[in-house]
């Protein structure tokens, strides 16, 4: 009778074993699933690459800690967030230009990188590269016509990051509109613009550049910025370069396009 008992013991007891390994593999594989790098998140002023700072952070808190208006936020678990990682949400609270980016400095392991964001006089949040703002012209009241300009006046670059374009009304032919225009390489991806915009889900949002932006690679060259060479310095197979005895107007005018 005893060598039941003892049995059952034995036998409930690796039964309660094999369960808890299985609900501890649930577990981390879930906590794996979510430190992967995500693709659609916002990181602060300076941060690497979403890949390279996913390896460098290590989820200390100091720039969260840093950040004087409460932009910035630690991914918890079940976010869908790599856990632990600093991240903002614009339509929230945006980043509010810190000319000092007292986020960046306190950073112990270069995830957030103050070279990404200085220049030769030292800090310039202006550099920074944390997205860039897309408008959803469908969604934009100015596109309907509507007088709007709450994102162009809350953008802390006035004028320069946003701008407006005046366009004729064709359809009232006695209007103009006053259409946003990002400028995607003076945009910092702020999202002031995109908490100030008046319709119920914004109509401009603030998405990682690597997401919203297309890529030229080396098959286009600005002929006429000598600096846009530098992109063929790490180029990777054959680089198909323009005949120096064909102008490009010449080409572009020729009629066989």
């Amino acid at each position: 009778m005893r060598l039941d008992t003892n049995r059952r013991k034995f036998l409930l007891s690796g039964a309660q074993a094999i369960a808890l390994t299985g609900i501890g593999g649930l577990i981390w594989g879930a906590f794996l699933q979510e430190s992967k790098a995500n693709p659609l998140l916002l990181r602060p002023p300076g941060a690497l690459s979403e890949e390279q700072f996913i390896k460098t952070c290590i989820k200390c808190g100091l720039c969260v800690e840093a950040c004087p208006f409460g932009t910035l936020k630690l991914a918890d678990a079940g976010s869908g967030k790599p856990i632990g990682t600093p991240y903002f949400v614009p339509r929230e609270i945006p980043c509010e230009m810190c000319e000092d980016i007292p986020c960046v400095p306190v950073c112990p392991t270069n995830a957030l990188d103050s070279k990404l964001v200085s220049n030769p006089k030292g800090l310039e949040i202006r550099l920074a590269k944390m997205g860039v703002a897309i408008v959803d012209k469908e969604h934009c009241v100015a596109f309907w016509g509507i007088q709007c300009d709450a994102c162009y006046r809350a953008c802390p670059l006035l004028g320069e990051a946003i701008k407006l374009e005046l366009k004729r009304n064709e359809r009232t032919g006695k209007h103009s509109y006053l259409l946003p225009v990002v400028e995607s390489e003076v945009c910092t991806g702020c999202g002031k613009c995109e908490k100030a915009c008046v319709t119920e889900k914004a109509a401009i949002m603030v998405l990682p550049r690597e997401v919203a932006l297309g890529e030229v690679g080396t098959n286009y060259i600005k002929g006429w910025e000598a600096k846009d060479e530098m992109r063929l310095q790490e180029a990777k197979g054959r680089i198909l370069k323009q005949d120096s005895n064909t102008k490009v107007q010449d080409y572009l005018n020729s009629g066989d396009l």
